[in-house]
């Protein structure tokens, strides 16, 4: 089985990715980083800090001081720690509020701005200010109590019906993967951080959702509902489906006997995924796809998340295939599937002939169907500083962590 090259890997990341951002990043002046970039990055369209961007920065600087600690890149660990520990103060100093939720957006010095519809609209906010926490607990065991509060608080929420998910409220009659989703995701950091006994079981009850309500067969549901027939119900979101993929293989020792535990079908999971989702005449992953393949089909009402999945599906974003990157090698090493070294190799290949900027810069996020550069909204209005370098650098750490076991 061919290996994905740990050295190209790594510089693209130091190099390119992160050389991007720690130039154009971070606010020395207020704290935390400033994210709302057009997509070639080459203007700051404006200086608001979205919390959802802002956690994950501190998550992503605190994971790379550790894997600079261990050896994996040659960057300052101390740096990049200091970036966490400064945006962490900023979020928690400015973005969180008394109630325990956070705003989702603030100015640049950290006044919380109304939205029009509130100050905190969305959980998943929230729970990304909890993972950047949980991040940080593994470096300075203190914010842990932080992380576990939010995740805690934003489970409850979730469970109860009453939380808000903002930018993509969920239509009425649906429900989300990406609830039990993130749930798990952060839900995991808390526990590698914190060890405690709650924060284990919003994992487990996260895997029991993914793998009672939304896994088909060899499929993920992205928004099931009672009704077959309706377009939201039978769209498929293949890039969700893969980053949701490697997050149940890292919690398998968290949840034994169940879908996270279970190489094997995970594999089946994610071929399937592909298959569904490859643009067969340009190459690439489409944004959404009807659960038989193509444009999605099906009855429509007026939600407003349907237009978005008609209007966008065949759009070539950035996300998808990092993840899928990751996912791909990831899986095959855990199982020995060829088929699965095969699409790292063809996704691998498609994504760095087309997204990547150029030397010493990051990648342009959004691009049309035939690769061309499409300036647009994607959730938030920014140039997100967390899919790339986070799959990029857990793949590092993977190659990193195999070419040492070969050594031994």
């Amino acid at each position: 089985m061919p290996e994905p090259d740990f050295i190209a890997v790594r510089n693209h990341l130091v190099d390119d990715v992160l050389g991007w951002w720690l130039t154009h990043g971070p606010d020395e002046k207020y704290g935390g980083v400033l994210t709302c970039w057009d997509n070639a990055g080459t203007s700051l369209v404006s200086s608001d800090k979205y919390t959802w961007s802002q956690g994950r920065w501190i998550w992503l600087t605190a994971r790379i001081a550790a894997a600079a600690r261990r050896g994996v890149l040659d960057v300052d660990p101390e740096q990049f720690l200091g970036l966490a520990r400064s945006t962490a103060t900023f979020v928690r100093d400015h973005a969180v509020l008394p109630d325990g939720t956070t705003a989702y957006v603030t100015d640049r010095a950290g006044t919380p701005r109304d939205t029009g519809q509130g100050v905190s609209v969305s959980v998943f906010a929230d729970l990304f200010a909890g993972l950047g926490f949980a991040g940080l607990a593994q470096h300075d065991p203190e914010w842990g109590d932080a992380a576990e509060r939010i995740l805690l608080a934003a489970a409850e929420r979730i469970h109860a019906g009453t939380y808000r998910s903002e930018p993509y409220p969920v239509p009425a009659g649906h429900a989300s993967f990406a609830l039990p989703m993130i749930l798990l995701g952060v839900g995991e950091q808390v526990h590698r951080a914190t060890g405690s006994e709650r924060s284990l079981e919003v994992v487990r009850n996260a895997v029991t959702a993914i793998e009672t309500t939304f896994v088909r067969g060899i499929e993920v549901m992205e928004m099931p509902s009672s009704a077959e027939d309706l377009l939201l119900t039978r769209h498929r979101a293949p890039g969700h489906t893969l980053e949701a993929l490697w997050f149940l293989h890292h919690a398998a020792d968290l949840a034994p006997g169940t879908l996270a535990a279970d190489p094997e079908r995970l594999g089946d999971l994610a071929l399937h995924a592909l298959d569904l989702d490859w643009d067969d005449e340009y190459g690439g992953l489409f944004r959404f796809v009807d659960r038989e393949g193509g444009a999605p089909t099906g009855r429509r009402t007026d939600a407003s998340y349907e237009a978005l999945v008609v209007d966008t599906w065949d759009t070539k974003l950035w996300w998808p295939h990092a993840e899928a990157i990751y996912t791909t090698v990831l899986l095959a090493k855990a199982i020995g599937r060829h088929d699965l070294a095969h699409w790292h190799q063809k996704l691998y290949d498609y994504t760095m002939d087309t997204f990547p900027a150029g030397p010493g810069k990051e990648w342009i996020q959004i691009r049309r169907r035939d690769g061309r550069p499409l300036e647009a909204t994607v959730a938030l209005p920014v140039k997100d500083p967390f899919h790339i370098a986070r799959s990029f650098l857990l793949l590092a750490e993977l190659l990193y962590d195999d070419e040492r076991t070969e050594d031994r």
